[in-house]
């Protein structure tokens, strides 16, 4: 899945801890997502890693104490005014302790002082180093004052001890970094469910019935409400890999693990509303219409079966039909095989399950699922928006540029 950050520029600061060489992936990850980046490092930072690395990285020339220059941009006062972010990856405890105190005594920490947009931490360093109350202090007042930390990992040290210290996993920056180029108000701190997969219900202990939904629609949207600011809780039987860290995960298996996982979902975020901006749900999820009556325990043998193996199936609740819907802006999904009526039967779903929404797609058969792109038609009671057809992530962003318009009051007021 790949985020575009194209006509974006990040600012990338590194300072002298070992984690130093995982700033070069992080770069990558970056110029990958075509982001325009600058490096700026501290004199410590180079004795891990040399500028040139970056520089062919990302093409661009390093900021250093050496390379400083007042006859070009490459100062630490006209870089900074290049940038839209700042992210000091990684960041040892005494550059975050010089930061918070306005010290500005190396080419890095100069640069952080004179820069006047969106500055991320993400901290590496020795697990007392980070826990001393000087850091605590300085951390908390630099978060009091609009820096973000991204926490570190626990895990085993370079130096030999075990705990807080590591940083971040440079995927797990990039979605933070990420997300403060993308931010929407419309979505930030927005509370959205978003159900995905096909449900499996089970036959014994080994066996199930599916269908081919890959879940990688739900993933997509998933990651484009998390760069957008939102508060994402996803329900999923699958596909749970390459998710930003931070993002609220439930797990399901069949129908019943979907249903019962949405109401208690929907239940805490209309009582516990964030800014009490209306929540939203979106319904991706391929829930199975029947489920066996009678599943197994234990594995049925082939022996004990014999030649044929009859079946017999109950209906499932309607996740859909079912769940509250009062105070959550709804937005549910129709996959046709249908071209005549398939349209006219996603339509239907306004009224038949009451939802403010549906997201049409027209599949030509089997081998339609788990591809990277679709079609959809945005379908409300006054409208009918192709969005055409294109990768699953440009999807989602435009399905929610359609769905910011279901609320017209609070559309007007972010």
């Amino acid at each position: 899945m790949q985020i575009d950050l194209t006509g974006k520029s990040v600012l990338l600061g590194v300072t002298g801890s070992i984690s130093a060489y995982k700033a070069c992936d992080l770069a990558r990850l970056f110029v990958k997502a075509g982001a325009e980046v600058h490096v700026v490092m501290s004199p410590s930072a180079e004795r891990f890693v040399s500028a040139l690395t970056f520089e062919a990285l990302t093409r661009n020339p390093v900021l250093t104490e050496q390379s400083e220059s007042w006859a070009s941009e490459m100062n630490h006062i006209e870089l900074g005014k290049k940038c839209d972010v700042f992210v000091i990856a990684p960041a040892t405890a005494n550059t975050i302790n010089k930061i918070a105190q306005g010290i500005a005594d190396n080419i890095l920490t100069q640069t952080a002082l004179a820069f006047k947009d969106k500055i991320l931490i993400a901290p590496a360093a020795n697990t007392q180093m980070l826990a001393k109350t000087a850091t605590c202090n300085a951390m908390t007042f630099l978060q009091d004052n609009g820096y973000s930390m991204i926490n570190p990992q626990d895990k085993l040290l370079a130096c030999g001890d075990v705990g807080s210290g590591a940083l971040a996993e440079p995927t797990e920056i990039f979605f933070e970094v990420a997300k403060a180029l993308c931010s929407d108000p419309f979505w930030k701190d927005r509370s959205v469910i978003v159900t995905g997969g096909g449900t499996r219900e089970k036959l014994d202990e080994v066996r199930y019935i599916s269908n081919f939904s890959s879940g990688k629609m739900a993933k997509s949207l998933c990651i484009a409400l998390y760069l957008r600011g939102a508060n994402v809780t996803y329900i999923s039987t699958m596909g749970f890999d390459e998710l930003p860290a931070a993002m609220t995960t439930i797990e399901a298996n069949d129908a019943q693990d979907i249903l019962e996982a949405t109401q208690q979902s929907i239940q805490k975020v209309t009582t516990d509303r964030h800014k009490m901006k209306t929540p939203y749900i979106f319904m991706v999820a391929a829930v199975a219409d029947f489920t066996p009556k009678a599943p197994q325990s234990g594995k049925l043998k082939k022996s004990m079966l014999g030649d044929t193996w009859h079946i017999e199936l109950k209906q499932t609740t309607d996740v859909l039909a079912s769940i509250d819907k009062s105070a959550i802006k709804t937005v549910g999904f129709k996959a046709e095989m249908d071209t005549q009526e398939g349209l006219n039967n996603a339509a239907a779903l306004l009224d038949k399950k009451g939802v403010d929404a549906v997201c049409y797609n027209l599949l030509k058969d089997a081998k339609s699922f788990g591809g990277n792109e679709n079609e959809i038609t945005f379908i409300t009671k006054d409208t009918q928006v192709s969005l055409g057809r294109a990768d699953k992530l440009t999807l989602s962003n435009k399905i929610l540029d359609e769905a910011k318009k279901l609320i017209h009051e609070e559309a007007s007021n972010v």
